[in-house]
């Protein structure tokens, strides 16, 4: 069953790539008594999340921000290592957080996956925004197979 508004985030451990390395950033440390805009891609480097989501999240970091919004993260069910250099390419600096969901438990948790194994992607996660406060779902853009309409950086902006 997937998550929805009012429901708390499930307790997971992503992975981040900071000064040190690679590192652990657990879902209590990344939403406890925060306002966090969360968006996910089916994958890095991929065509729609690098010419749209990501860059719309990026460019609109200061608005979001202004909005009361205290983190910005984007996940995907791809490793650190790829995660760290898509967040180069694409110049995200410390706008937005690289968030690593190598095994899908983030995902799966929530019941947001979708099996690209069509593709030659293998399980995925399905493309969403999400705005929680203190860790509570307040807003959950879900997008329909195929499209990029609802889980915006702009949409989410009217959101707030």
């Amino acid at each position: 069953m997937a998550i929805k508004v009012g429901d708390k985030v499930p307790s997971t451990t992503f992975t981040t790539f900071g000064p040190e390395g690679p590192g652990p950033i657990t879902t209590d440390e990344l939403f406890g008594g925060k306002t966090v805009a969360l968006f996910a891609v089916p994958g890095a480097f991929t065509p729609t999340c690098s010419a749209k989501h990501l860059p719309g999240f990026t460019a609109h970091a200061g608005d979001l921000k202004a909005k009361g919004v205290d983190t910005i993260a984007c996940v995907s069910v791809n490793d650190v290592f790829v995660m760290k250099a898509w967040g180069e390419n694409q110049s995200v600096g410390d706008n937005v957080l690289m968030l690593a969901d190598g095994n899908g438990d983030f995902t799966k948790a929530i019941g947001l996956e979708l099996d690209g194994s069509r593709f030659g992607m293998g399980q995925r996660s399905q493309r969403y925004s999400l705005i929680a406060k203190d860790g509570v779902v307040t807003e959950l853009n879900v997008e329909q197979g195929g499209e990029f309409k609802v889980s915006s950086a702009e949409y989410m902006l009217a959101q707030l």
